[in-house]
């Protein structure tokens, strides 16, 4: 058997028609089929039913795609791996980030990755866990960055840190001079909260109905950015993570410790586990990795 002839019979599954695959192959319709029938006497059995002009792929047929694709899937991982032996001199690394950790988790990274290999490109989206999810498995991102646990088999995942919690309420505020304060001050306070099917916000109702009671508050902002600018504005408190309130060293925001049961969020890495990762891919991981967040 022939990775060539394996090639013709992958085209022919993929258009259930020998013209239109031999003319994707570039070859004569006669020596395609000439090709196929060499490979089912190899291999002892029918791989398409022949019904006038239609075909269709035999169970037999079915069990050697299967294989063949796994083939030449591991003859690409090769391929990359014997290119990366030259070292990383070259490729692209795509990131998907939630929007709360993009500005302070990865810029030290990003900074150290590139002036260690500086033609290595880098792009960094801060999307939504769904988003991440969705172009992972699509192939559009190398590796996510998100809220762990992440229930989904089809995903690695590598835990980075635990962060904190904290209320954020503006300096004007009467809540401003307080050490620390309890979530059930969510019940009598006006507050500003993601949306419920963010992570953060499921966290926050998580840690809340230990304590008996759900958060209503008196809005729900899709990023960080607007609910900080209303927290200036003096509108209401609000609970985010406290190495995004650390990194905004706003003047305007006094950040207050919230005590037992204090929220916390898990942060780490996931990507698609049947996924390779380049050697650029996973040097990125292993310098992510050097820079947890306690």
């Amino acid at each position: 058997m022939l990775l060539r002839q394996l090639e013709y019979f992958v085209a022919v599954c993929e258009e259930l028609h020998f013209t239109r695959a031999a003319e994707k192959l570039g070859i004569t319709q006669p020596s395609l089929s000439q090709q196929i029938r060499e490979l089912e006497h190899e291999m002892g059995t029918p791989l398409f039913d022949r019904i006038g002009k239609k075909i269709s792929i035999t169970s037999s047929g079915k069990l050697l795609l299967e294989h063949s694709q796994k083939i030449f899937q591991e003859l690409e991982e090769a391929h990359i791996a014997i290119s990366e032996l030259n070292g990383l001199q070259k490729g692209h690394i795509k990131i998907g980030s939630l929007l709360t950790v993009v500005n302070y988790l990865l810029p030290p990274t990003v900074i150290e990755f590139r002036s260690i290999y500086p033609g290595i490109k880098l792009s960094i989206l801060g999307l939504r866990t769904v988003d991440i999810y969705s172009k992972l498995l699509e192939g559009d991102l190398d590796i996510g960055v998100v809220s762990l646990p992440v229930m989904d088999d089809r995903f690695e995942f590598i835990s980075l840190y635990s962060e904190e919690i904290s209320l954020a309420v503006s300096v004007n505020h009467e809540l401003s001079n307080e050490d620390s304060l309890s979530l059930e001050i969510l019940k009598t306070t006006d507050s500003i909260l993601p949306p419920t099917h963010y992570y953060l916000r499921q966290a926050i109702n998580e840690s809340c109905k230990m304590l008996g009671f759900e958060p209503k508050p008196v809005l729900e902002m899709t990023t960080m950015e607007s609910i900080i600018n209303m927290v200036k504005q003096n509108v209401g408190v609000s609970v985010l993570p406290r190495p995004y309130l650390d990194y905004l060293k706003n003047k305007d925001i006094k950040i207050i410790p919230i005590t037992a049961p204090a929220p916390t969020r898990e942060i780490g890495i996931i990507y698609q586990k049947e996924k390779y990762l380049s050697l650029a891919v996973r040097e990125f991981i292993k310098q992510l990795e050097k820079r947890p967040l306690a």
